[in-house]
């Protein structure tokens, strides 16, 4: 007898998203469905708007990753303004996304999976969260509290609030840091530095406990695309764009934000809000692909720090190529952490980092304008067009969740196969179901600009409509 299961919202996300699992008459999961059920409004939104307040506005799209809309909509306001920033204002820029991704990565890593991690994915949900963590873990607990603080007092001594910060601003930033900010920001390194390695050592011990989801959380081959340093290291603010294939082959590179629209598209399906972004020679959904942590990992040569470049060295040897599991998130994203540590405590200890010089000024002298960021959870693309008094004509965003977004729906499907069976549902197998989307950390608010606060209700649905089974929460 053939069924409909659906998860709504997924919980443990930033935004909203549901599940709909649909059951053959063998009882078996033959189609998943991850959908995005509210709409995006921001691009419409900014028409009429002058360009340079772009910035600022783009950050109110998310409080989780302000800095990456900021940066992004800065660097495409600077193209349509045709300025190169100064030094100091591009390493500023460039901490202050460290910081973000090390605040955002801790809450993704320690508040939303190590609940699965430490308590197992059949814990009683009224424990798998971070209480339950510092419960059984209590250092675990505090070191994931410490690290996200970490990040968070970095951008708010950069930008004087911790959530949409106003200090990006298009051709640098609002004003230089002084000695005192230093010299806080680079006193709080040995404490961060414990608390990732703790992490760090943490994860590798209990990870082979979850050997059967590595192998079918989202495990399949496809393309991979980030932003490389001219090293071939990671880069988070600066780089050119590299996209490789399951092998590691590379299909473009050196790309810069213009060029984008050239070689991607976005199609759409009817059962979510959220596009799919692929590559064009290979059409859709051929050439989807995946962005984030992992994605960086697998472009990249080496990080480009010395603690981080052993991280990343022992890490590629989970696989002969590019590691294919999306599970392995979760160790790109630890090692992103250690990576943006160690990078901070360079940016701060340059004695250049206190020059005065941050910010250049310029009129229009372009009418179109692109700006790429590595997000948390991958590459950021914002694209404006503006008229000749600079007022906003067109504006698209391509968020790091939509260009998951192919590999989530593949990820829910074969982990579905994997762990659904029968007519009655099990709290644990579900959760899986929610954890391997939980794995790409997605960012549903960026992805839809929507807000709120839903209960959880999964039904079983037979053909003729009734109801085999519920499961509630909240």
């Amino acid at each position: 007898m053939s069924q409909t299961i659906t998860i709504d919202p997924v919980t443990r996300l930033e935004g909203h998203g549901k599940i709909t699992l649909k059951t053959n008459d063998q009882g078996e999961v033959s189609e998943a469905y991850f959908t995005v059920t509210q709409v995006r409004g921001f691009e419409k939104f900014s028409q009429g708007r002058p360009f340079y307040e772009m910035p600022g506005l783009m950050a109110r799209i998310c409080g989780i990753c302000p800095v990456s809309h900021l940066l992004a909509s800065a660097k495409a306001c600077e193209a349509i303004m045709s300025v190169t920033i100064p030094p100091t204002a591009a390493k500023l820029r460039s901490a202050l996304n460290m910081a973000q991704t090390i605040q955002s990565h801790a809450l993704s890593f320690f508040y939303l999976s190590s609940p699965d991690l430490l308590l197992g994915m059949d814990a009683d949900p009224a424990d798998r969260n971070i209480f339950g963590v510092v419960k059984v873990d209590p250092e675990l607990g505090r070191a994931g509290v410490a690290l996200r603080r970490f990040g968070q007092h970095i951008i708010e001594l950069l930008g004087k609030k911790r959530i949409h910060p106003g200090w990006v601003v298009p051709g640098g930033v609002t004003e230089p840091l002084d000695s005192a900010k230093r010299d806080e920001i680079l006193a709080m390194i040995p404490e961060a530095y414990a608390n990732i390695r703790l992490a760090l050592n943490w994860y590798k011990r209990i990870a082979d406990r979850f050997r059967d989801e590595a192998d079918h959380f989202a495990n399949f081959p496809g393309a991979f695309l980030g932003m490389v340093g001219e090293d071939n290291g990671l880069e988070f603010t600066d780089g050119k764009l590299r996209l490789i294939d399951a092998t590691g082959k590379i299909l473009v590179d050196k790309l810069e934000a213009a060029q984008f629209d050239d070689h991607f598209g976005e199609a759409v399906e009817p059962y979510s809000y959220m596009k799919f972004p692929y590559y064009k020679p290979l059409g859709y959904p051929d050439g989807s692909y995946r962005v984030g942590p992992l994605a960086r990992l697998n472009i990249a040569t080496h990080a480009g720090t010395p603690l981080a470049d052993i991280e990343v060295k022992e890490f590629k040897q989970l696989a002969n190529g590019p590691v294919l599991g999306s599970f392995y998130f979760h160790h790109a994203r630890l090692i992103d952490i250690l990576y943006g540590i160690e990078f901070i405590e360079r940016i701060f200890s340059d004695p250049t980092i206190l020059d005065t010089h941050v910010r250049a000024t310029a009129g229009v002298n372009r009418l179109e304008g692109s700006g790429v960021a590595e997000a948390p959870r991958g590459t950021l693309m914002h694209h404006y067009k503006v008229d000749e008094n600079g007022q906003m004509l067109w504006a698209n965003l391509v968020i790091a969740t939509g260009q998951n977004n192919n590999a989530m729906n593949r990820g829910v499907l074969q982990t579905a196969q994997r762990y659904v069976k029968g007519d009655k549902l099990a709290d644990g197998m579900l959760n899986r179901v929610e954890a391997v989307i939980r794995t790409f950390d997605p960012c549903l608010s960026c992805s839809t600009h929507a807000f709120g606060q839903m209960p959880l209700e999964i039904k079983l649905v037979a053909p003729d409509g009734s109801t085999l089974d519920t499961i509630r929460r909240g």
